[in-house]
């Protein structure tokens, strides 16, 4: 997914950290093997998700939709010595190729990836979490986060992706319910007491919120 024009796009990630070949080789192959390629989050938005959790240094993380493992791995590789992740996604079929790329990258003592409904696995995760990424079906944003939220220590940290969808969100026009959903969730994040938030317009948009 690209927002930038062009030359900005390549000035940026050539003024940026290189992306590791494993995982250009994994977004590679998604583009090549998997539907809606462009759901894998870019080199631009891994390398921020990495600078983040080394700033945070969060010991345990969730996030919820794994898709191929791209930005699941791009966060582990920062985790601390010791740390966590802990991934969920509802694609089964998948998940050969998620477990490969997490081998070769020598992070299977690392990351815990589960099939299954995050709305029914979350509630039963015995864990309290530093930083929780929601990049999943949008329609359920606000589930995800009331869940996650009990589940998020004070001063920790929930992402959420996609939040501009592709501009939409500022249309004039009638909107798709996509659109609708993700507009809602921003505005109920906003006006979330509980956190304080900043929504920084890189690649689709991410929604950063910190519990109080």
């Amino acid at each position: 997914m690209q927002l930038l024009p062009t030359a900005l796009e390549s000035y940026v990630q050539e003024h940026s950290t290189l992306e590791p070949s494993l995982l250009s080789e994994l977004r590679r192959e998604t583009y090549l093997e998997v539907l809606m390629p462009q759901m894998v989050s870019g080199p631009i938005q891994g390398s921020i998700l990495a600078m983040l959790i080394r700033m945070i240094r969060p010991n345990r993380i969730l996030e919820v939709g794994t898709f191929t493992g791209y930005s699941a791995i791009w966060m582990a590789s920062a985790l601390p010595e010791g740390g966590k992740l802990i991934t969920l996604d509802i694609n089964e079929e998948l998940e050969e190729m998620v477990q490969r790329y997490i081998r070769r990258a020598e992070l299977q003592n690392t990351i815990e990836a589960k099939i299954g409904n995050a709305l029914e696995i979350i509630p039963t995760l015995n864990e309290t979490f530093d930083l929780v990424f929601i990049d999943a079906d949008k329609d359920n944003y606000p589930r995800y986060y009331e869940l996650v939220l009990k589940k998020l220590r004070s001063g920790g940290f929930i992402i959420a992706d996609n939040v501009l969808w592709y501009g939409k969100v500022v249309s004039d026009k009638k909107v798709d319910a996509k659109t609708k959903a993700l507009q809602d969730f921003n505005t109920f994040v906003q006006q979330d007491s509980r956190v304080e938030n900043v929504l920084l317009p890189i690649r689709d948009g991410l929604m950063i919120a910190q519990k109080k």
